[in-house]
């Protein structure tokens, strides 16, 4: 075969319920993703279904029913992706008007939704009464404040308000003979830990704008009409933060949930759910290995292997250690199981007749970012001698801000400097809170690379993206030769990517596609045009 020939599409290679420590999936995947740019062009958003199937299968056998499970959209609003999760068994978590019409446009009923999130409006606690006085209420709202509260039992109340109205001049029925209208609703807990995270990932620690403190739960529920107002209140709902290390901060949150809902049954008999939130956190994928057992997008602190031979011993800094598994998410950090294992032991120290009669936990980032990747092409290669790189003291893992190992000399950088057709307009992560994901090469110098790495050594590389914006960068990585037209992938991109997509500096949406595990594409949005940006 011709070197340069696009290789057949072939399997994905995963068989079910491989997720933690899974082998490399790209050597498979990969000709896939290049059919894919080829077929709608780049940048594009490209979903692995089978690594997404895996993740949401691990998160499930870890929570089974009855734990009512939901998805977080926020992670990725994907219609198509939304509903291949609620045919697994995960009904739709949203924060907007916005994300509950698309999962109601991927199918999730009403009944499997709940609205949370500290940004709601008036607006959107309006359309939430609609919908119970329509006969479809959401699962629940989780209320922030004892002004949401407030606001809520407004709503409710007015619409009550309109059906007397309605009744009386229709059929002379009296306000008796109207039901209540009521809302089934959570009081969101800040516990006040402090999560193993990065800080910009962190809402449960005691400053945090998200949620009421203990003392202040109360104030929320007689806010919000007291036991018997309109406002239902079904119980607790926390959520530590996202990419969780440990599960120390979470164990104590929940252990803290638990305890507030004990105390508050004995006055509120409807008082029965706790809603442990997300924050686990994903399995990030390294050139070479796959699916590590970490809980990072990264793959550590220095350069990647871009799927090529490299010099190893020329290059300290590599990911590894077991100094970095708790700060970083390495390969210490836990899976699914191992928050469900803590449970059942936090449940044994509650009364039977006071602990929740339902559980349920939203996942978000862990079952989709593994297996999402984002396909770019290389615009520019240049030589740069670049400044001299300060090294911080958060220097690897999920969050790191220096790619050069401790010690290293910086004074003289002679680097290759790569400009792709995406950045931080696609992918935001790494300009927002200096997040890592992995760049790999699918073709060098037009054709593809050898599965045995023959014929090229990573040369460290700056990847750079299109943006005007000198913080548009993914960082250092080891790549071989590239040229202008060469196609790249980036890692790890299936969570907070395209749900944080923007059109800054006027650039549509990219298509996204998801491809199965026998190299079928199925294009699930497609690429913006000119008109939409207007």
């Amino acid at each position: 075969m011709d070197r340069g020939a696009e290789p057949p599409v072939r399997p994905g290679g995963r068989t079910p319920g491989e997720h933690r420590g899974a082998r490399d999936r790209l050597p498979a995947l990969a000709p896939a993703l290049r059919a894919a740019a080829r077929r709608h062009g780049t940048p594009l958003y490209v979903t692995d279904g089978a690594a997404l199937d895996a993740a949401a299968d691990a998160v499930r056998a870890a929570f089974p029913d009855p734990w009512l499970r939901t998805y977080s959209l926020k992670a990725n609003d994907l219609p198509a992706l939304v509903a291949r999760l609620a045919g697994r068994g995960f009904g739709a978590n949203v924060v907007s008007r916005g994300e509950w019409a698309l999962a109601r446009r991927a199918g999730v009923p009403n009944a499997a939704i709940t609205l949370e999130g500290i940004g709601k409006t008036d607006a959107d606690l309006r359309a939430a009464v609609r919908a119970a006085a329509a006969g479809e209420p959401l699962r629940w709202v989780a209320v922030e404040s004892a002004d949401e509260a407030a606001a809520l039992a407004a709503a409710i109340e007015a619409a009550r308000r309109r059906v007397l109205a309605a009744a009386g001049g229709r059929d002379g029925r009296e306000a008796g003979d109207v039901p209540p209208l009521r809302i089934d609703a959570l009081v969101r807990l800040n516990p006040s830990v402090e999560p193993e995270t990065h800080a910009g990932l962190a809402t449960g620690s005691p400053g945090s704008k998200f949620g009421v403190h203990p003392d202040e739960v109360g104030a929320v529920i007689e806010a919000g009409g007291g036991a018997e107002g309109p406002v239902r209140w079904r119980g607790i709902h926390l959520h530590v933060g996202s990419q969780l290390a440990a599960i120390d901060a979470w164990r104590d949150a929940v252990r803290r949930g638990l305890a507030l809902l004990a105390l508050l049954q004995g006055g509120i008999p409807d008082f029965d759910t706790l809603d442990v939130g997300g924050g686990m956190p994903a399995q990030p994928w390294r050139p070479g290995g796959g699916l590590t057992d970490g809980g990072g997008l990264t793959d550590g602190g220095g350069p990647t292997d871009g799927g090529w031979r490299a010099e190893r011993g020329g290059l300290p800094g590599m990911a590894g250690g077991a100094d970095d598994d708790r700060a970083t998410g390495g390969a210490g950090a836990p899976g699914p199981e191992r928050f469900a294992a803590e449970i059942p032991l936090l449940l044994a120290a509650i009364p039977a007749d006071r602990r929740p009669r339902r559980l349920a936990v939203e996942p978000g980032r862990a079952m989709v970012a593994s297996a999402g990747w984002l396909v770019a092409r290389v615009l520019h290669v240049r030589e740069r001698t670049l400044p001299p790189a300060p090294v911080t003291s958060e220097r690897s893992g999920v969050h790191a801000l220096a790619v050069l190992p401790p010690g290293s000399t910086t004074d003289d950088r002679t680097r290759r400097l790569v400009v792709l057709d995406t950045g931080m307009t696609e992918l935001i992560r790494p300009a927002l809170y200096g997040a890592e994901h992995a760049v790999v090469a699918l073709t060098s110098m037009g054709r593809v690379p050898r599965p045995d790495g023959a014929g090229g050594i990573g040369r460290p590389t700056r990847v750079d993206g299109p943006i005007c914006e000198s913080t548009d960068t993914l960082g250092e990585h080891l790549l071989p030769p590239l040229r202008r037209g060469d196609l790249v992938a980036i890692a790890d991109a299936g969570a907070y990517a395209a749900s944080m997509r923007s059109a800054y500096n006027g650039r549509p949406r990219p298509a996204e596609v998801i491809v199965e595990a026998d190299g079928t594409l199925t294009l699930a949005r497609r690429r913006g045009t000119l008109e939409s940006l207007a």
